[in-house]
């Protein structure tokens, strides 16, 4: 393969060579040392297409049919910049006409060729192409034919022909010459006379300045496609190194995440000592606060006389609770004469209240 190519048996050359016989192609170096058979295919695919992947006889077609368009579009543009440089010149008829005055034989081609002009355009838009339909109606019903009928008399045509070419001559170059003062500022302060054998190197000029541009353009596209592909390679170099730092990121992190561990547990442990600790402190400097000798002391006899209290509770409960414990022993016959006797003890209260109230009413 580098025989083929006429370069050393070096890779880096060869895929060098081969990127470069096809800049359009989105292929890095490392694609090609990946895969050498399709380096191989592109390397013969070099020696029969260009750089745009034109073959040989397609090449030959397509520069014939562009300069087919070339002399068609040179053609619609002469017509189109004729039209504009007349329209141009209306224009500024129109423009000298209302801030001075003008002669009326002037006038009058100036009007000539406006209406040409129209009737031109008029015509050209009703006449049917060769892509559209022949019998398709026309516009408001009027024809080519019908159109030109508005043209002015033959005379102002003619007179308008034979004043036309110097008029026109004229105008563009007072163009020329405003083009060239643009292109050229030094020009601008000389005389205008002499200037016109520059405005015949003028065409050279636009020419070289062009090809200039297509060339800058052409290297820039080139660095470009350069630049693209060293961003790739840098990106994936990058991609490499940022995958790199994480595994070793991710190793040291295993290997001290123990230690790191225990050095946080030791950590917390001291912590929740020293807040357990603390706690302890103030919950005896509140007690200290809210006990003193005279609290204390006052608190002493309270407990004693609720612990007296408390003594006399426990016997009454005690005695209470053998006494409930005799009741159960006699058993469910206890239990109804204990409910007769509450309910004589009942009636016994609502007699007594009766005995009292009678008595108070005798001696009122």
């Amino acid at each position: 393969m580098s025989a083929e190519l006429g370069l050393p048996a070096n890779e880096n050359g060869v895929d060098q060579k081969v990127l470069a016989a096809f800049p359009l192609c989105d292929v890095t170096e490392e694609d090609l040392r990946q895969n050498p058979q399709f380096c191989q295919l592109l390397t013969a695919l070099a020696h029969h297409v260009d750089k745009m992947g034109l073959t040989g006889p397609l090449k030959t077609e397509l520069e014939k049919a562009e300069q087919k368009l070339m002399s068609q579009r040179r053609v619609w543009l002469q017509s189109e910049s004729l039209t504009g440089a007349l329209q141009e010149m209306i224009q500024d008829h129109k423009v000298r006409k209302r801030h001075a005055a003008v002669p009326p034989d002037q006038s009058t081609f100036y009007e000539t060729v406006e209406k040409c002009l129209l009737v031109a355009r008029c015509a050209r838009l009703l006449d049917p192409s060769d892509t559209t339909e022949k019998d398709r109606p026309s516009v408001l019903a009027l024809t080519p034919q019908r159109v030109t009928e508005f043209m002015p008399s033959a005379n102002s045509v003619e007179r308008m022909k034979q004043i036309l070419p110097a008029a026109l001559e004229e105008h563009l170059s007072k163009k020329c010459f405003t083009f060239l003062c643009y292109y050229q500022p030094e020009c601008e302060n000389r005389n205008q006379s002499p200037e016109r054998k520059t405005l015949s190197h003028l065409t050279a000029q636009l020419k070289q300045s062009k090809k200039k541009a297509e060339d800058l353009k052409e290297r820039s596209r080139e660095k470009r496609a350069l630049l693209q592909r060293q961003t790739r390679l840098g990106l994936s170099e990058m991609i490499q190194c940022v995958r790199l730092m994480q595994s070793f990121i991710l190793e040291n992190r295993l290997k001290f995440q123990v230690d790191l561990d225990r050095d946080k547990l030791d950590y917390f442990e001291g912590k929740c000592e020293l807040i357990s600790q603390k706690i302890k402190a103030e919950m005896v400097a509140v007690r200290l606060e809210t006990y003193t000798v005279d609290s204390i002391s006052a608190h002493k006899e309270i407990r004693k006389s609720l612990q007296s209290e408390l003594r006399s509770c426990q016997a009454e409960k005690n005695s209470v609770e053998s006494k409930l414990f005799s009741f159960e022993i006699l058993g469910k016959e206890f239990e109804a004469l204990a409910e007769e006797y509450g309910k004589l003890r009942q009636e016994i209260d609502v007699k007594n209240w009766a005995l009292k109230e009678f008595a108070t009413y005798d001696d009122q």
